[in-house]
């Protein structure tokens, strides 16, 4: 009889450790066959697109594109691949943004092996898993008709010199660097920074960032 065909896997996280860890866990499951690892978003692109993997482990911190851009990009080149968001990040504002850019699971890296397991499987069986750490924030969002985007100005209330800022936090400059190019103090960058959280009911840089992609202030 013939084996079982095994699903390819990808697993990006930039911390070498984990990677590890998660490679000898999952390459000892016989239905599973780690095919490739990144350590930044732009190497998880380049494995989606190249290898074509059933399923991919994404972490949402790593360097030279982080993982809610890359977890949209990996989603174009390769439609087919299954994406399941492995992260410490457990706030609403991650949780709505990675599934809004087309996760497949959100499990936390505090969660047990077992549980990672069961997000595995019904990831591939076409499932959509959140773990249970962060369902409840999930569907009480729901219930309460809880829309993140509808307090939210419009952006053509954005000031033009909040429009700069956030085009350049999009961009990954530190706060320094946007104060030196935009001629104002470091203070007034982060003040700026914190009307802009604060208006568009935005939580981290990562958010911010996909607003900043979402009007078309950064291409990538």
């Amino acid at each position: 009889m013939a084996s079982e065909r095994r699903h390819r896997l990808v697993i990006a996280d930039d911390h070498t450790i984990l990677r590890e860890g998660l490679k000898a866990l999952m390459g000892a499951r016989p239905d599973l066959e780690v095919v490739g690892e990144a350590t930044d978003g732009r190497e998880a692109v380049r494995c989606a697109e190249e290898l074509k993997p059933d399923l991919m482990m994404l972490d949402l911190s790593m360097p030279r594109s982080n993982g809610l851009e890359a977890l949209k990009e990996i989603k174009r080149v390769s439609p087919g691949t299954k994406v399941l968001v492995l992260t410490v990040h457990k706030t609403e504002d991650y949780v709505f943004t990675a599934l809004q850019a087309g996760a497949d699971g959100y499990v936390l890296k505090d969660s047990s092996a077992s549980e990672l397991t069961l997000a595995v499987r019904s990831v591939l069986n076409g499932e959509r898993y959140l773990a249970p750490a962060i369902a409840s924030t999930v569907v009480m969002g729901y219930l309460g008709a809880k829309d993140p985007t509808a307090m939210r100005p419009s952006f053509d209330e954005l000031t033009t010199r909040e429009r700069e800022v956030l085009k350049l936090i999009a961009e990954g400059y530190r706060t320094k660097d946007i104060a030196e190019y935009l001629c104002i103090s470091p203070k007034t960058v982060e003040k700026h920074r914190a009307n802009l959280m604060d208006r568009l009911n935005l939580r981290t840089v990562s958010s911010l960032t996909t607003y900043a992609i979402e009007k078309g202030l950064v291409t990538k």
